[in-house]
């Protein structure tokens, strides 16, 4: 009998050529909704064709609830000691470090082997820059814009798609494309592949001055709480290369197992309820199979 549970404790796996032992897949890690590690595993196993065109090539920093969502968490921007040494890690200056170290050795998620890796760490949440890094492991440009609309309550998801779509037109007056998805948790953002005119916090910031000047009742930029309740705060300051943004198809460690979920911009358009917008793995991969990889279509 103990031999069996041994067994479920650690499994052994082939993935992609790569050698894995798996542990404590009966392990709940979202109580309220049953959702164990096994089926962790299994959503990124299935939806790594969609997602890791997102970390391919990002530093990654992950939230990690070994215990549950109900559990301890903390982050993580050093891969582990004992990360197998075919996982690709980048060692990067450690900006704003508030452990006094000079770098980071990062882990890069390129290929399936590497991101089930995490999964079994209980790594939930899969966050990156918005930049990549050189083949030979140097910091690259911004290549990607975001916005990140967080409503202050009583104001919801709703009123942050409003807010969504009148910043969509901004951005399209400057060539640019947006692309909605949903953070997972109470707000959402909007991406942009971006060309470099200028220095991005810079133009984001811009932006959403702008939009608290035309918009005083629904819009505000700035962080201060007092400022915040009923309205939208567009959050221009995760384009800071030291800061990241959790990645499209990305778990995020809330009561069920909710997504950071690409939209439709019809879906944005017609939000009427919070409801409306909440999507949990099962719902994201029957999407996949829907629509494909919407943030790819923009």
């Amino acid at each position: 009998m103990s031999g069996t549970r041994q067994m479920r404790k650690k499994v052994p796996v082939r993935v992609d050529g790569r050698e894995l032992v798996l542990s404590n897949l009966d392990k709940v890690l979202y109580p309220a909704a049953g959702f164990a590690k096994a089926e962790v595993i299994d959503y990124y196993s299935r939806v790594a064709p969609v997602l890791l065109p997102y970390l391919a090539g990002r530093p990654l920093t992950v939230k990690r609830y070994p215990d549950g969502v109900d559990g301890p968490s903390f982050f993580e921007k050093n891969a582990p000691e004992h990360t197998p040494d075919w996982v690709r890690r980048v060692r990067l200056p450690a900006v704003g470090s508030t452990k006094n170290r000079e770098t980071i050795d990062y882990a890069v998620v390129d290929d399936l082997p590497t991101l089930v890796y995490y999964a079994n760490l209980a790594a939930l949440e899969l966050h990156v820059p918005q930049w990549r890094v050189s083949a030979d492991g140097e910091a690259l440009p911004p290549d990607t814009l975001v916005f990140d609309l967080d409503p202050g309550a009583p104001a919801t998801v709703v009123e942050c798609c409003r807010v969504a779509v009148t910043l969509r037109e901004v951005l399209r007056a400057d060539g640019l494309t947006a692309r909605p998805k949903t953070s997972g948790n109470k707000g959402m953002q909007l991406y942009a592949a971006w060309d470099g005119r200028e220095e991005a916090s810079v133009y984001a910031k811009r932006l959403a001055q702008l939009l608290e000047k035309e918009h005083p009742e629904q819009v505000v930029s700035v962080m201060a709480k007092k400022a915040r309740p009923g309205k939208v705060l567009i959050d221009w300051s995760q384009n800071n290369p030291a800061k990241t943004t959790v990645a499209p198809y990305s778990l995020r460690a809330r009561h069920h197992p909710t997504v950071s979920t690409p939209l439709l911009w019809k879906e944005v358009e017609s939000c009427e309820h919070p409801d409306d917008l909440i999507f949990t793995a099962p719902d994201v991969l029957a999407r996949v199979e829907e629509h494909g990889d919407l943030f790819g279509q923009a």
